[in-house]
């Protein structure tokens, strides 16, 4: 027989289709709830996120840079102002391939291993994506027109108009101003991106760097709508950069030119301060460079060239050179002696040629002796030691007032220290004493020291700036006016760090200007005696000088021997000093010259401050005529 027949069973198969069409319903209710909640979070609550997200992929916000602030002289003749550079820049998210784009261009226009480098490491140093990054800075005419012509090969490459430093004085400025240069890895951690985006260069020296905050300005910014490629497609809104702020200096540009002029190819500085205000007329340090070469980076074997230069152009002579001061110290230390009563205007010491402490067999000579111990000044008081610069006087006042008088006294003149309000590259030169020689030489201070501090030689130094200030004390008879560069553009607080050097009796003063007076003028005419500046710049003066020569032995001498400079090499050669005021009755420019192996501090800087104050009075004179017509 067969197997039974089985009939189906519609009730139970019902029950299960529905059973499983409920399950799929709750099952697609449940994603349908799911993907509306999901939906709901991503849309109401996390709105303001994903909008955001959104927008950084569709939005750019890209710096507007600003202009940077221009530097005039007193005048108003331009020293620093901005001229528009081509630069060609990459945009990485755009080029795709940053290598073969950097080989696209080098076959176009050529591009060093180094401004590749450098590229690299802009790059790495961007703040954010689609960021144009400079490869070339100043980009000729004739490589502009190669990159356009082959732009559909160069995804990501374009070229932007900047504005970049310009100093139209070239060199003649650089030490004065300084400069701006660009932006390094070093600056870069240490700088504010916001306030440095879009901006590559940075003041680095000088003026440039000591006023960076107000000669920056404000960046700007612009945001975008871009496409998938980066491509602006419209403007949604921006703010303007603010101009950084135009600063007026007390340089006179013309008496740069002068002062560089007189200097001609010698090494050395001219530093000129308005006695009245303290601002600085002129700051010439030669040999010089131009600063136009760092502003969008100079070549390494042009960099090399300077910094490898037996003349060291990148020096600043007039601000970091320190040099021993030689006889431009002798009318301080007169000063001194006066203040101290440890001399008298009208004392007189006999001057054989030489000095020699007690119970000592060395001789220190005066520098007009000779073998045949023939020289001396015979019969001298404190005018004629200034005048004549009489060493002997000098060495016997110097111990007489000792090294802690000496070093107190010469501290209140500003030696030894950064006078200036604003060059904090100024060095502070050395002013010695008892406590620095034991600390630094592990010694004790000897007699012969003192002697030496007399003439200015042995361990003091100071700066050509250093000496222009103290000068400057003297044509104001104490009054101090720190030297600074800022004439307008910005507020300058005083520095409280130094008072008025007040000395009773007032006629100190008119001592010690009086016998700088003759240096440059007749000293005694009944004696037939001249000042050591006379013969080189006094004979046709028209208007009356105070000044005071000085000569720096860069080798010394033994005992017993000549000093004879024409048997050194030249840079073994003594340092030429002067100091000067003038006119004596109502001062209006106060200077030191220095002239790096010069020789004789009367006959070569002498004629050189000469001609720096011939030209600045005449123009002085010149502006008040006109003022009053």
């Amino acid at each position: 027989m067969g197997e039974p027949l089985v009939l189906k069973d519609h009730s139970g198969e019902s029950k299960i289709f529905f059973e499983r069409a409920v399950i799929g319903f709750l099952v697609l209710i449940a994603l349908t709830l799911f993907l509306f909640g999901r939906l709901f979070y991503l849309q109401i609550i996390q709105h303001d996120i994903y909008t955001t997200l959104s927008d950084k992929n569709r939005i750019q916000v890209k710096a507007i840079p600003p202009v940077r602030g221009l530097i005039y002289d007193r005048h108003g003749e331009l020293i620093a102002h901005n001229i528009p550079s081509l630069n060609l820049t990459v945009i990485k998210e755009i080029s795709r391939d940053i290598e073969v784009t950097l080989s696209k261009i080098d076959e176009l226009i050529g591009l060093s291993a180094e401004d590749q480098q450098a590229f690299k490491r802009r790059l790495a140093r961007r703040q954010r994506p689609y960021e144009p990054v400079p490869v070339i800075f100043r980009l000729s005419a004739a490589d502009h027109a190669r990159i356009v012509v082959n732009k559909n090969s160069l995804p990501g490459v374009q070229v932007e108009a900047r504005l970049v430093r310009h100093y139209p004085q070239g060199a003649l400025m650089a030490h004065a101003v300084g400069s701006v240069r660009r932006i390094n890895e070093t600056d870069a951690k240490r700088l504010d991106p916001v306030a440095y985006s879009g901006t590559n260069h940075i003041g680095k020296i000088g003026v440039e760097k000591h006023y960076e905050n107000i000669l920056l300005g404000t960046v700007g910014y612009r945001r975008v709508e871009t496409n998938a490629r980066g491509v602006v497609m419209k403007e949604l809104d921006s703010v303007n950069p603010k101009f950084g702020r135009d600063i007026t200096l007390h340089v006179d540009a013309g008496l740069q030119r002068v002062a560089s002029a007189a200097l001609a190819e010698r090494r050395g500085t001219v530093v000129a301060i308005e006695p009245s205000t303290g601002g600085v007329l002129a700051l010439v340090s030669k040999p010089s460079y131009d600063p136009n070469l760092f502003v969008t980076g100079i070549d390494h074997e042009t960099y090399a060239g300077l910094l490898e230069s037996v003349d060291v152009p990148l020096f600043n002579r007039a601000l970091q050179g320190q040099y021993e001061p030689g006889s431009t110290i002798k009318p301080l230390l007169g000063i001194a002696g006066l203040v101290t009563g440890t001399i008298s205007a009208d004392d007189v010491i006999s001057d054989p040629g030489w000095f020699r402490l007690p119970n000592e067999d060395r001789l220190y000579r005066d520098w007009n002796w000779r073998l045949d111990d023939t020289g001396g000044h015979g019969e001298v008081s404190l005018q004629k030691a200034i005048y004549r610069s009489c060493n002997v006087y000098f060495y016997s006042l110097a111990v007489k007032l000792g090294i802690n008088r000496i070093h107190q006294h010469l501290e209140q003149f500003g030696f030894g220290q950064n006078t200036a309000l604003d060059l904090p590259e100024a060095r502070s030169g050395l002013l010695p004493s008892v406590a620095w020689k034991k600390e630094y030489r592990g010694l004790a201070w000897f007699p012969g020291d003192t002697v030496n501090i007399g003439i200015g030689q042995g361990d003091m130094l100071v700066t050509p700036l250093q000496m222009a200030t103290a000068v400057t004390l003297i044509a104001n008879r104490g009054k101090w006016r720190s030297p600074r560069m800022l004439k307008s553009g910005h507020e300058l607080d005083e520095d409280e760090r130094f008072n008025d050097i007040n000395i009773v009796p007032d006629y100190i003063w008119d001592e010690i200007i009086v016998a700088m007076e003759k240096v440059v003028h007749r000293g005694n005419q009944e004696l037939g005696e001249n000042g050591t500046a006379w013969a080189y710049i006094g004979k046709d003066i028209s208007y009356r000088m105070a000044g005071k020569s000085g000569t720096a032995q860069v080798v010394s001498i033994k005992q017993g021997e000549e000093y004879n400079e024409n048997e050194l090499s030249e840079r073994q050669r003594k340092h030429a000093w002067f100091i000067a005021f003038a006119p004596i009755e109502k001062p209006q420019i106060a200077l030191a010259v220095l002239v790096e192996n010069g020789g004789g501090g009367s006959e070569i800087a002498a004629p050189v401050a000469r001609e720096v104050i011939d030209y600045y009075l005449n123009k002085q004179n010149s502006t008040t005529e006109l003022s009053k017509l």
